[in-house]
């Protein structure tokens, strides 16, 4: 990779002093990296010859393959180079020079800024067809995309005028839904075919709300797109069939094998089959934005499509790129603004390339809006300290408001809305937990970034929230969360964000738990992320899993198999929220959670340096995953017994170390059988702890006997 991006036929970046990074292929159980050389060139020619006439780094002793910096001679815009690099191993042997990436530096400045790749289009196959009649065709594509329909035909004898129906969803069987309720997109579109046409590709109208100038506007190249799985063809030409229709759609690279998960329940199959795919669907843009209703990126949308992403493919630039453009043009909920801190570090803990962070170091402070802080730390956007300088210090302009959750009661007749009766108050629980999370992780970048002071300061005033939240948010009678300071009303919400950022003193995490398993699902596919998260933090793994295969109809498997969308919904049904869209990363919280806490890989050492290997699996019998790191792919592969038996094989890819830690299932002996080996791991509550396990692959098995 050179600036993250991977392509090895050509890649084009606007800086002259890149970063590369590089996957470290060995079959050496527990190897890694322990120097490289990268050699960088003029033309290939001289590379071929291991010549870099740009750039010979000679023998660099270092593990460090995420972020090798640039230190040749000057590369100058409008030209192109080319790179590679070779490595040593943990024997001191040398590999072969790795395949070369040709880079294009773009003509312009050299201002900071996130490469991307160019959009993509893939031709889809109908995966079924209906003739209605002679010159009437209905085509189902199998699954909804962004792009248009592209068609040939025999040569038209006379000038006829085509009717092209496109629909996300269906009224019957063979008919596309042509009054579909909110923003559930259908376009009807008439073209005229000249005699002697043989082929059309149907040029979509723009939408009047989305191309808007907050809008991300498709790029000319493309052209515009609406989301459609369902077409129908009225007084067609001849020659029309299953071999010459074609849905096209827009999409940024996306590499389907990249990740993969099966499981001995089906529904949870399908929920990861549906979130996955909504990943890559809604890249259409280049940025992450909040479906076709509007295209704007909004921050929260933004945070868990980010996550997402990284689980299901080995890609980092949407993510920073949607991240950096929220920085100058953020959204209004206090929440969202906060989210950007999120971004930013989830970005580093991904990619181990701190490029972004160290950019943006000044406004992530400002994000982190501790300029509303009264002196016990606690923030709020209505008691007078929300000023004109805060607004240009985040670079708002207008009025930010608390959100909690969206949407609110008014988006549905006779409705609640998602936010559990909320009451809203001036010093507000879910806003100042998100703040604690903000000043956690802005001081970990501070220290990263090398601002030792700014990194004990937020450390001292995340303290300091913790400690006002616990004294003067908690209930100590009912041992839970209010929704605010002045209200005894206590939601989901102002439960499951502070266990889910962990604030909530351990003593008093089995009453908040049972408060918000009492409450059952009572948020958005927005507020599920964190529901989820604070369930696979307290240990309640196998609620988790229910949560995620329920069949009633504030759940995935209800999107899947009543309404029949094959992209996430924007809320649970159209009766949550009556403008919503089908097409909505936002509610693709599986699509990380899966990888993340249910199979357990997050990364310990930013760039997987280190990984957490956590299976949270509930009763689900068996399963399998690849997930994707900038380091290469891990393989978990688990079949379980509850309270008898575990047994788990992990394959790490080379230049990675993990931490394994496995049920104790009610046992306090800590041995496993590593490899057919007893070894004695440590026991942390119900873990048990094996540190230091190396690449390759490491079969575990604990059984009570």
């Amino acid at each position: 990779m050179c600036e993250l991006m991977n392509d090895p036929g050509g890649i084009s970046i606007s800086t002259t002093r890149p970063d590369f990074s590089w996957i470290m292929n060995s079959q050496i159980p527990g190897d890694h990296q322990t120097a490289w050389q990268i050699l960088v060139a003029s033309n290939s020619e001289l590379l071929d010859r291991n010549s870099g006439d740009m750039w010979d780094s000679g023998k660099i002793d270092s593990d460090n393959s995420v972020q090798a910096a640039y230190k040749g001679s000057g590369l100058k815009s409008g030209n192109s180079y080319w790179w590679k690099v070779r490595l040593w191993n943990k024997k001191g042997e040398v590999s072969p020079f790795s395949e070369a990436q040709k880079l294009f530096i773009t003509p312009g400045n050299d201002d900071y800024r996130t490469d991307q790749y160019l959009l993509e289009k893939t031709e889809i196959k109908p995966a079924r067809i209906h003739r209605k009649n002679n010159d009437h065709f209905f085509f189902d594509f199998g699954r909804a995309a962004f792009g248009t329909v592209s068609m040939r035909f025999s040569p038209v004898s006379r000038k006829i005028v085509l009717e092209v129906l496109l629909g996300e969803q269906h009224k019957s069987r063979h008919s596309v839904q042509r009054k579909p309720r909110g923003n559930i997109r259908y376009q009807k579109i008439q073209v005229q075919l000249e005699p002697g046409q043989t082929d059309l590709t149907v040029i979509i109208p723009p939408d009047d709300k989305n191309t808007r100038s907050k809008a991300i506007h498709m790029p000319d190249y493309i052209g515009e797109v609406t989301p459609f799985r369902y077409c129908e063809l009225i007084n067609c030409p001849s020659g029309l069939d299953e071999h010459s229709v074609r849905q096209i759609a827009v999409h940024y690279p996306f590499n389907d094998n990249a990740s993969s998960f099966k499981s001995s329940n089906h529904v949870l199959n399908d929920v990861w089959d549906l979130c996955k795919y909504s990943i890559k669907a809604t890249t259409f843009c280049g940025l992450y934005v909040d479906g076709d209703r509007e295209r704007v990126p909004y921050e929260a949308d933004a945070y868990i499509n980010q996550l997402g992403h990284y689980c299901v493919d080995r890609e980092f630039t949407m993510a920073r790129a949607t991240h950096e453009y929220l920085i100058r043009k953020p959204t209004w909920p206090t929440e969202w603004i906060l989210h950007s801190v999120l971004m930013a570090w989830a970005d580093y803990l991904y990619t181990g390339n701190s490029e972004s962070i160290t950019h943006y170091y000044s406004d992530l402070k400002a994000k982190t809006l501790i300029s509303l802080a009264r002196e016990d730390g606690l923030i709020s956007t209505t008691t007078g300290l929300l000023s004109d300088d805060v607004l240009k210090s985040i670079y708002f302009e207008g009025e930010i408001r608390d959100i909690v959750d969206w949407p609110p009661a008014s988006y549905t007749k006779g409705g609640k809305g998602e936010r559990d009766d909320y009451v809203m108050t001036d010093i507000n629980t879910t806003v100042n937990a998100f703040h604690f999370r903000a000043l956690e992780l802005m001081a970990r970048i501070a220290g990263v970034t090398r601002h030792m002071e700014d990194s004990l300061f937020f450390q001292n005033q995340a303290e300091k929230v913790k400690q006002a939240i616990n004294e003067k948010l908690f209930d100590r009678t009912r041992l839970v969360y209010t929704d605010g300071e002045g209200t005894d009303h206590a939601s989901l919400h102002a439960n499951m964000f502070p266990l889910a950022f962990g604030l909530v003193p351990e003593e008093h995490v089995p009453s908040v738990l049972n408060f918000i398993q009492s409450r059952g699902m009572a948020c958005s596919v927005y507020g599920v992320q964190y529901l989820l998260e604070a369930l696979y933090q307290a240990g309640a793994d196998q609620y988790g899993l229910e949560l995620m295969t329920a069949s009633h109809d504030r759940s995935w498997p209800h999107m899947i198999y009543n309404v029949g969308t094959t992209i996430t919904l924007e809320a649970w049904d159209w009766k949550y929220k009556n403008n919503l869209d089908w097409n909505h990363a936002w509610g693709a919280a599986p699509a990380n959670i899966i990888p993340r806490y249910l199979m357990g890989v997050r990364p310990l050492i930013p760039g997987f340096r280190e990984v957490l290997i956590q299976p949270q699996v509930g009763d689900l019998k068996e399963g399998r995953i690849t997930v994707p790191t900038i380091r290469g792919a891990i393989h978990l592969a688990f079949k379980n017994r509850p309270e008898t038996s575990f047994e788990l094989n992990v394959t790490l890819p080379a230049n990675m170390t993990a931490k394994v830690m496995l049920p104790k299932m009610n046992n306090n002996n800590p041995g496993i059988i590593v490899n057919g080996l007893y070894r004695k791991g440590e026991i942390e509550g119900n873990w048990i702890i094996l540190d230091r396990i190396g690449s390759g692959t490491t079969r575990f098995q604990r059984k009570i006997n």
